[in-house]
């Protein structure tokens, strides 16, 4: 009896490791080698950045709370970083991939990334955030699907599409820096690819059927509009939140930003043209790819469905459309709707003012009057182990600065679960577009002219879109709110790339004095070392 006592003891105690080892979240592995290589986009032969021979790079698929272990071999001539857009990593900013957290990966060595997408859903991407290498590829796609036991507000869709659309230039990556370096600001791309070409890409589904297509910006410079002849787009999905399910003829898509959308093949079985342009320059780029009906032998027929003018009321009017969708479930099975932002006390308000700017007669751009410089220590190391000289808090000021612009490194100190509220003031003449790591944030209001508090009563205080990109139209203002709850140092910066390049960027520091895994995660033991961080 004993016996048998003692062996049901371990039966027990064996399934339940068992169990134990079931309900722990997937792990999914990705070595990937970033490489020059020999790509034509524009139909003669020119040099890009390859991820395992590819451009653009693969595509990672997941699912929620999936663990993603990528290995990282730089076989490039120069230092590499990639940066996981939209991906909040959790507890970690340690995996962000920009220089303020992480020493760059040498030439010719490796590291490895290991993050979760912790209870995250939805449509991101990928890229470099060294230099520009962005400019000469190394982006894809990042698809996170829902877990099983979650709904979605909508049909499961028949199949899907990543289509990756953004500008691209003539010149490489190394060019285009020489140029920023000798006070030339870049000129208009050449042209726009959808998945790393022009004109070709074709995407084949069956009559009657409807599919979801995950489109992203990843371009450097310029705002795209997206669109297929004869059929609707139903916005189902931005950048990992549930929209309000409006339908659409053509959906302006600025830098750095992503939406899903739904497509029913309702039409003749034949060709059809999917077309993006660019938003607000002259002249205007405008790129092709084919929807196919499965039997189709019908190519498809001109004229190009007809995009908005340039007029920006257009876009600021459909960027207010986009709303969340409050009876829908996140990737947790709360309503997201239960979160009511507009009743939030407000800490802090900052208003950020960008700027071009000549700083020693060289060509840069500010944020509040300052211009980002990256120092050789990454600033989560610098705090980490406490190494003075490498920033200081509040370098930057809450609101702009008179005066002409300085080089410094811009720091914003925040305590843990700070709700603020960020302006982002544009008076220039073109399109700004705006990323936050670590973070969503809602976006509140778009007005023309110049942010006064009396705007606060045109917020949307009730569904306003999360999402971790905001666009700035010209002599404009965009307003977030967001909840500083992922304690960390995190990158607020443009996504216009040559911006970013030349100093409009800064770092917000999400802190409290307790050193906890419940809060942050500890310094990983691959983490690289660098600057005075190699005497820690």
């Amino acid at each position: 009896m004993h016996a048998m006592k003692s062996q049901a003891i371990f039966l027990y105690f064996f399934l339940g490791i068992l169990a134990c080892v079931k309900a722990e979240d997937a792990y999914r592995y990705f070595t990937w080698t970033v490489t020059y290589g020999t790509i034509s986009p524009l139909g003669f032969p020119q040099q890009g950045i390859l991820i395992n021979g590819q451009f653009p790079g693969p595509t990672v698929d997941c699912v929620t709370n999936d663990n993603i272990i990528v290995d990282v071999i730089n076989k490039l001539d120069e230092p590499f970083l990639i940066t996981w857009n939209g991906i909040n990593m959790r507890k970690s900013s340690w995996q962000d991939g920009v220089l303020g957290t992480n020493c760059p990966i040498p030439p010719n060595t490796n590291w490895t990334y290991k993050f979760q997408a912790k209870d995250q859903i939805g449509t991101f991407t990928y890229f470099p955030s060294t230099q520009l290498h962005k400019a000469a590829g190394g982006f894809g796609g990042f698809n996170i699907a829902q877990r099983s036991v979650i709904s979605i507000p909508y049909p499961q869709p028949d199949g899907e599409f990543t289509l990756l659309v953004g500008d691209w230039y003539k010149a490489n990556h190394k060019a285009l820096r020489q140029k920023l370096d000798s006070n030339i600001p870049l000129p208009l791309p050449n042209a726009l690819l959808i998945n790393g070409v022009s004109n070709t890409s074709v995407f084949t589904g069956e009559a009657g059927k409807t599919y979801k297509l995950r489109v992203s910006n990843v371009g450097i410079a310029t705002s795209i509009n997206f669109r297929i002849q004869g059929h609707v787009l139903k916005l189902v999905e931005v950048e990992g939140s549930h929209c309000v399910q409006d339908t659409y003829e053509s959906l302006d898509v600025h830098v750095g930003q992503s939406v899903a959308v739904l497509v029913t093949l309702h039409g003749s079985v034949k060709d059809y043209f999917i077309v993006a342009s660019s938003r607000f320059t002259k002249p205007i780029l405008t790129t092709t790819a084919i929807l196919r009906y499965a039997g189709s032998n019908t190519r498809p027929s001109r004229p190009l469905p007809i995009g908005p003018t340039y007029h920006l009321h257009w876009s600021m009017k459909q960027a207010r459309t986009i709303r969340l969708n409050l009876t829908a479930n996140a990737a947790r099975p709360n309503p997201q709707g239960s979160y009511h932002y507009g009743t939030i006390p407000v800490t802090r308000t900052i208003v950020l003012e960008n700027s071009q700017a000549k700083i020693g007669g060289k060509l840069r751009y500010a944020v509040n009057g300052i211009s980002y410089i990256n120092p050789d220590t990454p600033l989560k190391l610098a705090d980490w182990f406490n190494i003075p000289g490498v920033f200081g808090l509040n370098t930057i000021k809450d609101t702009p600065t008179p005066g002409p612009a300085i080089l410094a490194t811009s720091v914003i100190g925040t305590t843990l679960h700070d709700f603020a509220e960020i302006v982002f003031q544009n008076n220039e003449t073109s399109v700004q577009s705006w990323h936050f790591d670590g973070t969503i944030f809602y976006i509140v209001g778009y007005g023309s002219g110049q942010w006064t508090p009396d705007m606060r009563k045109r917020y949307n205080l009730v569904d306003a879109i999360t999402r971790h990109t905001v666009q700035v139209y010209p002599r404009s203002w965009s307003a977030i709110l967001v909840s500083l709850d992922n304690k960390g140092m995190w990158n607020l910066r443009s996504a216009i790339w040559s911006r970013r390049y030349l100093g409009q960027e800064l770092y917000v520091r999400v802190w409290n004095n307790e050193r906890s895994v419940f809060t942050e995660n500890d310094i990983p033991p691959n983490a690289l070392l660098c600057g005075k961080a190699t005497h820690s």
